[in-house]
C-alpha cells in the first residue's frame, strides 16, 4: 500500500469518534424501530434513514477513499455491542449503505465533494432499501396510498439525514477537525 492510500491515524480516529456518536444513535433508531413498525409502519423510512449518517459525515469531513465504510462498520459494532442480537442486521446495514456510499464517490474517482453527490448517494441508497423492504414488510398490504408514501419516505428518510449529516460534517470542518499533519 502506498503512503497516499493508507488511512492515517488521525482519520483512523476521526472515523471511530464519529463511529461512536453515530452508533449511538442507530441505537436509538433501533429501539423506537419496533413501536414504529408496529404502530406506524409508513413512517419506518424515516427512522432507517439514519443508518446513511456515518459515511455522509465521514465523507464530507475527511474527503478520503475508504472513510465511509470504515465509520459505517464502527458505527455498526458500537450499536451491536448494545443490541448483539441485532449484530447482523448492524453490519449487513453498514456494509449496504457505506459500500454503496463508497462506490458513488469512487465513481467520481473521490474528487467530487459538491452535496448534489451526497444527496445522489442518499436516493440510491433509499431506492435499494425501500425495493429490499417492499418485499420482507409485504408493502401491498397498505393502500395505494399508503404504499407510495412508504416508497417516498424511504427516500426521503436518507435525503433529510443526508442533509443533517452534511451539516455536521461542515460544523466540524469549520470547526478545524480533522487537523491536517503539517510538513
Amino acid at each position: 500500500m502506498t503512503s497516499s492510500a493508507r488511512l492515517s491515524t488521525s482519520i483512523l480516529l476521526t472515523c471511530a469518534a464519529i463511529g461512536v456518536a453515530t452508533g449511538v444513535l442507530q441505537i436509538a433508531a433501533g429501539a423506537i424501530s419496533i413501536p414504529v413498525s408496529a404502530t406506524l409502519p409508513v413512517l419506518y423510512g424515516l427512522v432507517l434513514g439514519v443508518h446513511v449518517l456515518p459515511g455522509v459525515i465521514a465523507q464530507e469531513l475527511l474527503r478520503a477513499p475508504w472513510v465511509a465504510l470504515l465509520t459505517h462498520v464502527m458505527a455498526a459494532l458500537v450499536a451491536s455491542a448494545i443490541t448483539p442480537l441485532w449484530i447482523g442486521r448492524y453490519i449487513g446495514t453498514a456494509l449496504l449503505i457505506g459500500g454503496l456510499q463508497e462506490l458513488i464517490a469512487a465513481a467520481t474517482r473521490y474528487r467530487r465533494w459538491e452535496a448534489w453527490r451526497f444527496f445522489l448517494s442518499a436516493i440510491i441508497v433509499g431506492v435499494v432499501i425501500a425495493v429490499a423492504i417492499w418485499f420482507a414488510a409485504d408493502v401491498t398490504r397498505f393502500p395505494l396510498w399508503g404504499q407510495i408514501l412508504y416508497v417516498a419516505l424511504f427516500i426521503l428518510g436518507p435525503v433529510a439525514w443526508t442533509a443533517v449529516g452534511l451539516a455536521i460534517g461542515r460544523a466540524l470542518r469549520r470547526a478545524g477537525v480533522p487537523r491536517r499533519r503539517q510538513g
